[in-house]
């Protein structure tokens, strides 16, 4: 083994067990830099040696893999559901049928929390992480391995042991942590998104992410609950296998228990009922196992589901209030959203006082009236909501909520732009809590990040008169004695304040375009705009058909983004940026030019492509001359046509008669040192196919996986 080998091994292998350490057991060895550093120096030899990389290294943790389609891949064991239910009654009746299955003998149980996530099979070769595949339709499911890997609790090599098998497959639950789902919310609300309606769901968006870095991002987290393998006799139990995957490595959740009988089993469902709410991840109910694996065998499966374990399913918690008031708030995009007040309420573990009431349109469909009794629940048990009224309890002379035609800060009358739910306050430049939420996202972690100026203290600048918008943050360092006097200041919080101020100076451009709070420019397209017109000025002169054409950001954006740059004030607060020092365009050289064979054509690309990504089409067609815009008309040149594009394109195309061609056939038309190998099926000569004659391929499924399952749990 050379040193350079000796050194990425001993690397790899030591963060991997800082890993386990610190998800595993709540450890910290190490300062957070130290490690940083490590991975640092492992992601940087393991480029200058790609071939002694290993295929499980944890720099694969941040992601970064581009993954065009999921390929599927058969179970070995089938995902099987379980029957489910609501009463005490049907988890008698259930232990009855196993011990008639069972001739009277002895059975225990075990008990596990049903966490609310994505069900995975995860396959282990000699320890490492080869596969990871969604339950899909319990027969076949999409292979998400690269994004698995991104999960920072789940090991990628486990720890050995006598009784590992070779090759073997944990099943588990692939979940987002409440706060990290609150933190999602938050800010795709600031960002003015559709609010995700519960981790779960969250959860499962993000494994079908093409990017695994952004999914490395979403962190989400894993708990292990059963193990199969193609042999026999491997462990007696399930509980003696829930205790194998610990101490392998595998995250398994200390929540189980093994109940000797009925009676134990419903003492757990009891404790759990309002003890799960005080747990970091969201929970719908019990699963109950036959422990034995031999009995397991013996009771067998229905055509659906075995005979062996059963979920009971908590009842969605609601409770009965008084709605005493609505109360309108203004976000930063000027979106007016009702928020109940509420007679405090105890549900899921807390005391509810404010509900969401989403929009105008709820409160109609509900008929709320001031005064109502109301029902409240927790939309996946995370965000209170108003469910229902109690028409039985209502006043006769009540009358149905008016929702306000002005905005209730500025007292500008609402708009509703057309297919919006929301009314909104155009007021942008008025209206007080809109920018002072602007603030707050300028200076937020994700944006500029300053240190010593978070989310409460710039807006009380901003209540103070101290601040305007984000560019007066940085005439700050000229009222440092008149900041140094306000309570809770003090001449360190005012230093530590400036040095802040002026370390965000460095902060990337496309952190700085996302920070200016433009309505649907979130983090991915900030970092496509600025990665495709590398400064702020070259945005500012890009007409709304040309940002449309960059990946990723589309008509809708492309005319938010227009029209912010057509308003004067706007532009006056770039050129405050721009005064201050903060970066506006990107660092180091632009791609260079590498032919004209394209040039005078312009090009749509629609659809996802099989060997590359949308934005390495548009680099290579601007590389060599050619232009991509993001509309079709009788000037275009040519539609690219990728898997899974959409048929208003493909019909507009064909009606203008505008070539429908293929990634392989754009690929021809480069030069030829530039075209990438292309498998024999996919190749083509013609530059010019028309469009009726375009049929992109399909993948081939995986090649099934055979085997036998052992007496362990499918779930």
């Amino acid at each position: 083994m050379t040193d350079i080998q000796q050194q990425i091994t001993t690397l790899t292998e030591r963060l991997h067990y800082l890993n386990h350490q610190y998800y595993q057991r709540d450890l910290s060895e190490i300062p957070d830099q130290e490690f940083d550093q490590m991975l640092a120096d492992l992601a940087r030899l393991e480029k200058e040696y790609p071939q002694f990389a290993h295929p499980n290294s944890p720099t694969q943790r941040v992601g970064g893999t581009i993954t065009k389609q999921f390929p599927t891949a058969e179970h070995r064991f089938p995902m099987l559901s379980l029957g489910n239910t609501y009463s005490e009654a049907d988890l008698r009746e259930f232990d009855e049928r196993v011990r008639r299955g069972l001739e009277g003998a002895e059975v225990a149980y075990v008990c596990e929390l049903k966490f609310d996530g994505v069900a995975m099979s995860l396959t282990y070769q000699d320890g490492q992480l080869t596969q990871g595949v969604t339950r899909g339709d319990g027969t076949r499911g999409d292979v998400v391995t690269s994004n698995v890997r991104t999960i920072k609790n789940l090991p990628l090599h486990l720890r050995p042991t006598p009784n590992q098998p070779s090759d073997f497959e944990v099943r588990g639950e692939i979940f987002m942590p409440l706060p990290v789902f609150a933190d999602l919310n938050a800010e795709r609300e600031a960002n003015g998104e559709q609010l995700l309606a519960n981790p779960r769901n969250a959860a499962s968006g993000a494994l079908k992410l093409q990017d695994s870095a952004l999914v490395a991002a979403r962190r989400l987290r894993f708990y292990a609950y059963s193990f199969l393998t193609a042999g026999r006799g491997t462990f007696p139990t399930h509980s003696a296998s829930l205790e194998a995957l610990q101490a392998w490595g595998l995250p398994v959740s200390d929540t189980w228990r093994r109940c000797h009988s009925l009676q134990d089993v419903l003492d757990f469902v009891h404790e759990w009922d309002k003890k799960r709410f005080t747990l970091p991840v969201a929970t719908d109910g019990i699963v109950v196992k036959v422990d034995d694996f031999q009995q397991q065998e013996i009771l067998g499966f229905t055509a659906k589901s075995p005979r062996w374990a059963i979920a009971y399913k908590y009842p969605a918690e609601a409770a009965r209030t008084r709605l005493r008031e609505i109360r309108y708030q203004v976000g930063r995009t000027g979106a007016v959203t009702p928020v109940a007040l509420l007679d405090p309420v105890p549900l899921a573990g807390t005391v509810v006082k404010r509900a969401s009431v989403h929009n105008a349109n709820q409160i109609a469909a509900l008929d709320l009236r001031l005064g109502d009794m109301v029902f409240v629940e927790k939309g996946g048990e995370i965000i209170p909501k108003i469910t229902g009224v109690d028409g039985s309890a209502r006043p006769a002379d009540s009358e149905p909520i008016k929702y306000p035609t002005a905005c209730p800060a500025c007292g500008t009358p609402l708009i509703r732009p057309e297919g919006e739910a929301h009314f909104r306050c155009p007021n942008d430049r008025g209206c007080p809590p809109q920018r002072k939420a602007r603030l707050e996202h300028f200076v937020s972690r994700k944006a500029m990040n300053i240190d010593g100026l978070g989310a409460e203290t710039v807006g009380r600048f901003f209540d103070l008169g101290l601040v305007t918008d984000a560019a007066s943050l940085y005439a700050l360092p000229a009222k440092a004695a008149e900041l140094a006097q306000l309570d809770r200041m003090g001449e360190k919080s005012v230093q530590r304040l400036l040095t802040g101020l002026e370390e965000s100076k460095q902060v990337p451009f496309d952190r700085v375009l996302f920070g200016l709070g433009i309505r649907y420019v979130g983090e991915t397209v900030a970092e496509k705009l600025a990665a495709h017109y590398r400064s702020m000025e070259a945005i500012s002169a890009a007409t709304a058909t040309e940002l449309a054409a960059v990946p990723e950001v589309g008509g809708v954006i492309a005319e938010s983004l227009a029209a912010w740059f057509q308003e004067d004030d706007n532009l006056a607060l770039v050129s405050g940026l721009r005064a201050a020092g903060v970066q506006l365009a990107l660092t180091g050289e632009a791609p260079q030019a590498v032919s004209d064979r394209l040039a005078g054509l312009t090009f749509v690309l629609s659809g996802v492509f099989e060997q590359h990504s949308r934005e390495d089409l548009q680099q290579l067609i601007q590389q060599h001359g050619g232009k991509v815009t993001g509309s079709i008309s009788k000037k275009l040149s040519y539609l690219v046509a990728g898997d899974k594009m959409g048929p208003a394109k493909r019909e507009k195309a064909t009606e203008l008669k505008v070539p429908i061609i293929s990634e392989a056939d754009l690929m021809a038309m480069l030069p030829t040192e530039t075209n990438a190998p292309v498998a024999a099926e996919e190749e083509s000569t013609s530059t010019t196919l028309p469009s009726e004659d375009f049929s992109p391929e399909t993948s081939l499924p995986a090649k099934p996986v055979t085997g036998q399952g052992q007496q362990g749990s499918l779930f």
